[in-house]
């Protein structure tokens, strides 16, 4: 049973998110009617000619993301209340995805790079802690992978703190319209885009975002939709009219691109389920990046929102899923779920096929949109490949999951009893399923002021769905092993292990660096800590004391001054005898 304590403090947190969830809705719905933006500026410290100013920007996208952040973790919260029923310190768990919270909305509403960084350095901080949470080694080596990968991001973040002490404010916003030619400027875009790609994952900062699996799920459905990876991209949304036409944008087009189809593919060789829809996240914030990179803010911004709506109600169908599985995470125990959990199923599909943009579901609005203006630019071939060869594996993925779930046979233990009647997870997972249905059209008619219209040749405006039925098609056979040769090529041990070890990301990008600077490090501490500074200094010192105090212990003990006395003794003895003779 929870404690009391414990039992009131995820109420109270749920809500209080749920209740900021729709004043933020009003204030979002108010904003947008008058065309309204808030800038407000507080003096914390005025000396002399220095001010410390906090500043405050609230515009109809802080207030639309804010909405989608509290309306996932108060959900995320509610569904914590049953899933870590078994956890002693469900205080300490609450308070910590609170911080976390906190953290994503002093980024989001801040113009101000100072206080994007404490909110930035809070989110990294703050997801060290939460996935760590279960303590083993596993859960260690993970956790620093996390913030030591984040860190780069922090310390470019700080980079660019130090280069606009070039201008008379550190309050980015005022200098976006105007300062796209400076050099000054190009270096704090470059700075900025390396930062954000560290944050949201993109290639060959990778390796970490599978990694951070090892948190508890509740903390990865808030985490991997709407929070720690998408402040990346909602930074560059921020300072997308400084990036655009420069160099290192079309740089990140080719890097998000790569993200995308590398986290499709590992993701069709992996058989954790966690792992699958982190994976699977990446490649979506590879697509985020990319519409990006191409000078299209708004549509980046849009499935932003609807992926945060699906991704977090996948993650906790899988939640759900691992504790009936008796915390195994291998799909290739699972199977049938569909017959005994049908609820949890149903959530499970819906936001599979939203995930994989089937029409007029959450997915479809952004996906499609973003795919057909894909065809619109004048890109070259490589990247149209890249954006609808990733669409194929996004289905192709999907689909594996779904057979490997849903229609193999169950394959855990002979006798074992699924029960689908934990009504605290499927209230709050029915709340996101419902968001997940309605939110694209939503969004679609309040964000956009007039509807996109996009002309384009049958052949073409129907390839979306043409990749989508062959992604679909291949994760079938692929799953039921129907195509014996090509399941042999592809499930080879060289061409598999090259491709779930996400293109050997890991250990070019993280083992491989580290290990040599942990192998310096440890030769350094044994040579000169544990060697040559020890002889020399403490050690040393020390080891010469103990000799001559125990040669003076020695000297000073009782029988040799005995002997002593008796020498000297003598001596008086023979010297009187002497005297007395002469």
């Amino acid at each position: 049973m929870l404690k009391k304590k414990e039992f009131s403090i995820c109420f109270i947190s749920f809500f209080f998110l749920f209740f900021f969830m729709l004043m933020n809705f009003t204030f979002l719905i108010y904003f947008i009617m008058n065309d309204m933006v808030i800038f407000l500026e507080w003096e914390l410290v005025s000396f002399n000619s220095m001010s410390i100013i906090m500043s405050l920007l609230l515009d109809w996208m802080s207030f639309i993301f804010m909405m989608f952040v509290s309306l996932i973790s108060s959900a995320v919260i509610y569904y914590s209340k049953s899933y870590m029923s078994s956890e002693l310190n469900l205080n300490r768990f609450i308070i910590l995805v609170l911080l976390f919270i906190l953290s994503m909305i002093l980024l989001i509403i801040s113009p101000n790079i100072i206080s994007i960084l404490l909110g930035w350095d809070g989110l990294g901080l703050v997801s060290y802690c939460l996935v760590i949470y279960y303590q083993n080694m596993k859960s260690y080596n993970a956790g620093m992978l996390t913030a030591l990968s984040n860190r780069i991001g922090d310390v470019f973040i700080l980079m660019v703190i130090a280069w606009m002490v070039n201008y008379g404010s550190w309050s980015y916003i005022f200098y976006l319209n105007f300062m796209f030619n400076d050099y000054s400027m190009m270096m704090i875009s470059l700075l900025i885009i390396i930062a954000a790609m560290t944050k949201s994952a993109q290639i060959p900062f990778s390796s970490w975002l599978p990694a951070a699996m090892a948190a508890p799920t509740p903390v990865s459905a808030l985490v991997h939709s709407s929070t720690l990876v998408t402040a990346g991209v909602y930074l560059l949304i921020r300072f997308n009219s400084l990036l655009i036409n420069t160099f290192f944008l079309k740089l990140l087009l080719l890097l998000s691109g790569l993200t995308m189809l590398m986290a499709g593919i590992s993701a069709n060789y992996e058989f954790d389920l966690k792992k699958i829809i982190a994976l699977s996240t990446l490649s979506q914030l590879g697509l985020m990046m990319s519409i990006l990179s191409m000078g299209l803010p708004d549509l980046s911004f849009f499935h932003l929102l609807t992926h945060a709506m699906f991704k977090a109600l996948l993650f906790m169908c899988a939640g759900v899923i691992i504790h009936l599985m008796n915390d195994n995470q291998d799909i290739r125990m699972m199977g049938g779920l569909n017959l005994y959990v049908p609820l949890t199923s149903l959530c499970m599909n819906i936001s599979n096929l939203a995930l994989c943009g089937i029409p007029f579901l959450a997915g479809f609005y952004s996906k499609d949109l973003i795919l057909e203006m894909v065809m619109m630019s004048n890109l070259n071939m490589l990247i149209f490949y890249l954006y609808y060869f990733s669409t194929g594996l996004t289905m192709f993925y999907t689909i594996r999951l779904l057979m490997y779930l849903m229609l193999n046979d169950y394959n855990l233990l002979c006798i074992y009893n699924l029960y689908d009647e934990d009504y605290v997870m499927l209230k709050s997972m029915f709340m996101l399923l419902f968001m997940s249905v309605i939110v694209g059209g939503m969004l679609s008619w309040l964000i956009f002021p007039f509807p996109y219209m996009i002309y384009l040749p049958l052949n073409l405006k129907l390839m979306v769905l043409y990749v989508s039925f062959l992604g679909g098609l291949m994760g079938y056979f692929i799953s039921n092993m129907k195509i014996y040769s090509l399941n042999k090529f592809l499930l080879s041990y060289e061409l598999s292990s090259f491709l779930s070890l996400m293109w050997f990301m890991p250990n070019l990008s993280t083992y491989g660096l580290n290990y040599y600077f942990l192998k310096l490090g440890q030769d350094l501490t044994k040579s000169i800590d544990m060697g040559w500074s020890e002889l020399y200094s403490g050690q040393g010192i020390y080891l010469v004391m103990k000799k001559y105090s125990i040669f003076f212990n020695y000297l000073q003990m009782n029988n040799l001054k005995i002997y002593l006395f008796s020498f000297v003794l003598w001596m008086i003895f023979m010297f009187s005898f002497l005297i007395i003779v002469n």
